[in-house]
């Protein structure tokens, strides 16, 4: 497939590899789930493994041997698999949504962070077709891979046990129809190619479909003042045309793979019935072993290999196009590999950093140097967009200076163990993120082993008494969409609360607190042992903090709260906005030593 040009695409072998390692980060964080799935999956085709064998038992030793009583008992064992199996696919459905998921919420990112890169990179606005594609394509993955999860992890038994129990049955039709079922997989995975070219041909209409028209209705009021409304009308027309013709081609092939899939699942139990009356009449076919064999192939054989081809080679096919797709628009400078180091030691020092998005941006940090202290609590200020998320993700290690250092313990990030270091610094974006699933999973989530003493000391310390009795306690779920704003911020500060980190980042974490709520939060992670660093959206936060930095144009500032208001305007601006200058008193969180260095400011509270 030809690469569009000016879209940052790579070779198509590839991108095929790309697009497979987009689902691999999730798949190996959800190892368990993928095993608890894999149960859940096998346990379901207990009765394709029964099926067969008890019908035949039912039938020969059973009703036509006299024996009512055996009959039954078959029958009815073959019912309860049956129950068990349907059982066990509404157990497995829970595994499956978590991976998919997370799948969904990492290809959004991925994608994200890969087009802005790619735009910044060189020096272009973003794409249109990128909307298209976050929206269309990773909801199409959401519904592909769900849809592939659970049978892909159980066909392959259901074919195996199909087939062992055929050929306990009757061996020599089971050897016709594995003749038949190999050449029905050639000709299929045949069709199934030239479905592939067209499908990918489809998606590249549909998004110069998106891109064209999203050019038009950008430049509409320049394309009404340069009369080319015609034009425009032919681009979108011809851009149409060619989204149509791409879906009737996948629609065309569509249709006879379809037919050949169907041919493929009945074949097989005409060739048994054509068959029969020979078997029974030569005596190597009993009438319960037949009524097993056609079991087999009903509830067995048949819809395997439909499920195989149909389900795993139609929407797994679908899936991996669709990834290989999303892969071309992903690729972005890859975050540092990480070394095998680790430290003992916690405090961060910034280097005469200097970090820009872009070779033609404006820098956000310019020579910056900065030591936080371990244990020290430090909250950063700033107006909005000056940089200070961009820091927070420096410190963390989620982005790389273009020049100077970041160090913890004395030892470049980038050589820390990625692992490592991921335990070690915790970064709360303002965006709180609460999975389905119950109050302990969500609470315990970077704390797997916490005891229910140290559930309840988080719970306790940040505010969450009320929310986890409304859930009837920690084992009752949680349904993300039900819970404000405030309450996933605190089920997500709770989460950080009980992990093993020792540098704790809130970038605007509590924005959706009160200030009362916040004031315990902040105090909370402040007596908890390890260092805080608060990106602020209060004053009050900074009047809490051992330590303030400023961020503005004219690079970083450290100091006391007394001390910024003496030595910066902006600070002294900031500070102004939420404490006019009035009748009041100095509010009275703020620690004394501010209190004697503001001198004689006075400030009204905190409204």
């Amino acid at each position: 497939m030809t690469p569009l040009p000016g879209h940052g695409a790579v070779e198509h072998g590839r991108a095929s590899a790309i697009g497979w390692r987009l689902a691999l980060p999730v798949l190996r964080e959800r190892r368990r789930s993928l095993a608890i799935l894999l149960f859940w999956s096998l346990l379901s085709v207990t009765p394709v493994v029964l099926s067969g064998q008890l019908v035949a038992v039912a039938v020969d030793r059973g009703f036509l041997a006299g024996n009512v009583v055996i009959g039954l008992v078959s029958l009815g064992g073959y019912g309860l698999a049956m129950v068990l199996g349907t059982w066990s696919k509404r157990q497995a459905v829970r595994p499956m949504s978590r991976i998919v998921e997370a799948l969904r919420d990492h290809l959004v990112r991925s994608l994200v962070r890969g087009s802005l890169h790619n735009a910044v990179r060189d020096d272009r606005a973003g794409e249109l077709g990128t909307v298209a594609r976050i929206t269309s394509q990773t909801e199409k993955v959401r519904q592909l891979s769900s849809g592939l999860l659970i049978p892909m992890s159980s066909v392959a038994l259901t074919l195996v046990a199909a087939t062992i129990g055929m050929f306990s049955l009757v061996p020599v039709v089971s050897l016709i129809i594995l003749a038949i079922s190999a050449v029905s997989g050639v000709l299929i995975a045949c069709i199934s190619r030239v479905w592939k070219q067209r499908y990918e041909r489809a998606l590249r209409a549909a998004e110069r479909l998106s891109e064209r028209a999203g050019e038009v209705l950008g430049g509409l009021r320049d394309v009404i003042a340069n009369d080319g409304s015609k034009r425009a009308e032919s681009d979108l027309d011809e851009a149409l045309r060619a989204n149509a013709g791409a879906l009737t081609g996948v629609a065309n092939i569509g249709g006879i793979r379809v037919g050949v899939i169907g041919l493929t699942g009945r074949v097989p139990l005409v060739m048994l019935f054509v068959l029969a009356p020979w078997l029974l009449s030569s005596g190597q076919l009993s009438a319960g072993a037949l009524l097993g064999a056609a079991t087999y192939l009903m509830s067995g054989l048949e819809p395997a290999l439909r499920t195989l081809i149909n389900t795993v080679g139609n929407v797994g096919l679908e899936l991996i196009t669709v990834l290989n797709r999303l892969a071309r628009y992903s690729v972005a400078p890859e975050l540092p590999r990480g070394g095998a180091l680790s430290v003992d030691r916690y405090d961060l020092v910034l280097e005469r950093v200097t970090f820009r998005y872009g070779p033609h941006a404006h820098p956000v940090l310019r020579a910056a140097s900065l030591r936080i202290r371990a244990g020290e609590h430090i909250a950063v200020l700033g107006t909005s967009g000056i940089g200070k998320s961009t820091m927070a993700s420096l410190l963390a290690g989620l982005e790389s200076p273009q020049e100077g250092v970041v160090r913890l313990g004395g030892i470049e990030l980038d050589r820390l163990r990625t692992s490592w270091l991921r335990s070690v610094i915790a970064l709360v974006p303002q965006q709180a993120y609460v999975f389905a699933g119950t109050v302990r999973e969500n609470l315990s989530y970077l704390a797997p082993e916490a005891a229910d003493t140290e559930l309840d000391e988080a719970v306790l310390v940040i505010g969450l008494e009320e929310l986890v009795a409304e859930h009837g306690g920690y084992d009752g779920e949680i349904n993300p969409d039900a819970l404000t704003e405030g309450q996933r911020q605190l089920v997500t500060l709770a989460r950080v609360y009980l992990s093993p980190a020792h540098v704790i980042i809130l970038d605007e974490a509590t924005c959706h607190l009160d200030p009362a709520v916040e004031e315990r939060v902040e105090r909370a992670f402040a007596r908890r042992s390890g260092t805080l660093v608060v990106i602020a959206h209060r004053i009050s936060s900074a009047l809490r903090a051992d330590r303030v930095l400023l961020l503005d144009n004219k690079g970083l500032h450290a100091g006391t709260h007394g001390m910024l208001l003496r030595s910066s305007p902006t600070y002294a601006n900031l500070v102004g906005h939420w404490y006019p200058s009035g009748v009041g008193d100095f509010p009275r969180n703020a620690p004394a030593s501010s209190a004697s260095e503001a001198g004689t400011i006075r400030f009204s509270k905190l409204s």
